[in-house]
């Protein structure tokens, strides 16, 4: 019986090494069509509008912490194609199979892909907007309050998370969903365990008070996730 009540600190199989990258690459196909089906892109969307609302038009640089195959970015892209920006996209994620496959995915899209930890990744410029999609379940509490500072010290503008709200109708539905549909044993295992690792919004405030963050919203957002976004 799972307990909804804590989060879960159980390792994704995502986050080991060794994992073949035709393995990855249908890990995160399935992803983003999950992402695209259940509104994660949507949300991603709504994070960038918020911070750049009231802006003038101008060059905008976005960067994205564990970027993974880089659909989020060319959500960003595509949706701001017809638009006034200069956009300047920055991808980063640690393991160098989720950066090829990145350049994989989306040959055409004009990204600075970095494979490195975030926290000692070379930025080429300070981007006015940081953020992050599914990322922040994968750490403890402790490194998250970490992870949280160093997205408010190295942004312009601002930054948002898009991640999972951690309830058992989510849970049991991704669960069944995936038993049913996907063909990833990445998937199968981490999409229910994702949410067990996820978070409640009374746990994103503690943790945005840890790290000294005041001027932030949360919001909830279908299907289950929350939309945190932190403004300068």
């Amino acid at each position: 019986m799972n307990n909804f009540k804590e989060r879960s600190f159980t390792k994704e199989l995502l986050d080991n090494t060794g994992i073949s990258f035709q393995d990855i690459l249908v890990n995160m196909r399935e992803l983003n069509t999950i992402n695209t089906l259940l509104g994660g892109h949507s949300i991603t969307l709504k994070g960038v509008q918020t911070l750049i609302k009231g802006r003038n038009k101008s060059t905008l640089t976005v960067c994205e912490i564990g970027s993974g195959g880089g659909d989020n970015l060319f959500a960003i892209a595509k949706h701001f194609k017809s638009d006034s920006y200069t956009l300047k996209l920055i991808g980063i994620d640690i393991k160098e199979e989720c950066t090829k496959a990145a350049l994989k995915n989306y040959p055409s899209l004009s990204a600075n892909w970095i494979t490195s930890d975030y926290e000692i990744a070379k930025l080429p410029d300070k981007p006015q907007i940081i953020f992050s999609s599914l990322f922040c379940h994968h750490f403890t509490n402790e490194a998250l309050v970490k992870q949280l500072q160093w997205m408010y010290n190295n942004c312009i503008e601002g930054f948002f998370i898009n991640d999972l709200h951690r309830h058992p109708l989510a849970y049991y539905s991704i669960k069944w969903i995936t038993k049913a549909f996907s063909t990833s044993y990445l998937v199968k295992n981490d999409a229910p365990l994702s949410v067990l690792r996820g978070f409640t919004k009374k746990e994103w405030n503690t943790l945005l008070q840890q790290a000294g963050i005041t001027n932030y919203s949360i919001k909830w957002k279908w299907a289950f996730r929350h939309l945190i976004v932190a403004k300068k």
